[in-house]
Parts: structure tokens; C-alpha cells; sequence
């Protein structure tokens, strides 16, 4: 029977994670991706919001997913 993951378990697996040299900490220590910020809003503009809608994901965050498929050969199909 495989028991539910407890609280614990999460952070006892990201401190494995951790001590074995994880490579998106690295990447995280290594890149300060705020400085693209500024150029990322001029490249890819937002609409203003008053259709409603969900709000966008931010555009560091947008770039870090697209980071890690270049670097990890994922794709997003959609």
C-alpha cells in the first residue's frame, strides 16, 4: 500500500534534491533573470487588461519555462 506524501516529505525530498546538486538552484543562483525584465515587456506586450480574462503569467516566468525546455528537450505542443 503506498501511503500519502506528508508535509515533511516534500521538503526532506527538495533537501535530497539539494544536496545531490539540483540544477535549477544553480541556475537560480547564477542568473539574476529580473535584469531581462525591462526587454521582455518591450518585446512581448500585454493587453491592458479590461476585457477581463485571467491575468498573463509574468514574463520572467515565461522565460524561465522556456529555459528549461530549450535546456531539458521538452516541447509544448499547444
Amino acid at each position: 500500500m503506498v501511503r500519502q506524501p506528508g508535509f515533511f516529505d516534500v521538503e526532506e525530498r527538495l533537501r535530497d534534491l539539494s544536496a545531490k546538486g539540483d540544477d535549477l538552484e544553480r541556475i537560480a543562483e547564477l542568473v539574476d533573470f529580473a535584469m531581462f525584465r525591462a526587454e521582455l515587456e518591450r518585446a512581448v506586450p500585454r493587453a491592458d487588461g479590461t476585457r477581463g480574462g485571467r491575468p498573463a503569467f509574468g514574463h520572467v516566468l515565461m522565460f524561465r519555462i522556456l529555459l528549461l525546455q530549450a535546456m531539458h528537450g521538452l516541447s509544448d505542443e499547444r
